[in-house]
């Protein structure tokens, strides 16, 4: 009797390891970014969320800015940065390869606030509607 190993289900289930590493690397890169960073670049930066690959070799690391900086010169501060990081995680962490840091703006974060602040003037005119004063 021959299994066909090509059905739904009976593959390798995907690991949740390169979530956990994600995970672990954002909470390092915060601590670091308050802690240790002396550039003054960097002072208001917050990772929003880090991706890494399956294989553990690359991470994206998202980041924020507040209103009024410059996220292009945020982004050249990390860029010189990225060593240090490399090295700090590679102490922190225990993997056999630290993966290579790829810093990006994150939009999402930006489009997000801007439909939430759409959202909440809505619920102002409908609240203001609403009110027969």
């Amino acid at each position: 009797m021959d299994f066909d190993f090509t059905l739904p289900g009976l593959g390798r289930p995907k690991s949740t390891r390169p979530k956990r590493v994600a995970e672990a690397m954002k909470n390092e890169l915060s601590i670091l970014l308050l802690q240790k960073v002396r550039d003054p670049r960097l002072q208001k930066v917050s990772i929003s969320m880090v991706e890494v690959t399956p294989d553990l070799k690359q991470a994206k690391v998202y980041f924020v800015v507040p209103d009024g900086i410059d996220a292009g010169n945020v982004r050249k501060g990390l860029e010189k940065a990225r060593g240090f990081f490399r090295s700090q995680i590679a102490g922190l962490l225990n993997l056999r390869y630290t993966p290579e840091l790829i810093f990006y703006y994150d939009v999402h974060h930006e489009e997000a606030e801007r439909l939430d602040e759409i959202f909440r003037q809505i619920a102002e005119d409908k609240k203001a509607d609403d009110d027969p004063a």
